[in-house]
C-alpha cells in the first residue's frame, strides 16, 4: 500500500511539472514581438482595446491633494 502511494506521487510530480513546463513555453511562444524592445514600440505594449484610458479625473479631493502637495 505505501509503495503505490510513494509511486503515484512520482508520477503525479513528473505530470505536474512535464505541465509548468509546457505551459511556460506556450506562454513564451505566444508573447511574440510586442514584448520587444526596439525603437519603434519603446517598449510599450499596444493594446487593442477602443475604450478610453482616463488616468486624471478632476475633483475637489484632487485639487486639495495638489494644494497640499505643492
Amino acid at each position: 500500500m505505501q509503495e503505490s502511494r510513494r509511486e503515484f506521487a512520482k508520477k503525479a510530480a513528473m505530470v505536474a511539472a512535464g505541465a509548468a513546463v509546457v505551459g511556460g513555453s506556450s506562454v513564451l511562444a505566444n508573447s511574440g514581438e510586442s514584448s520587444v524592445q526596439g525603437d519603434s514600440n519603446n517598449g510599450v505594449v499596444l493594446g487593442s482595446s477602443r475604450k478610453k484610458e482616463i488616468l486624471y479625473k478632476k475633483t475637489a479631493a484632487w485639487e486639495e491633494f495638489y494644494k497640499k502637495a505643492k
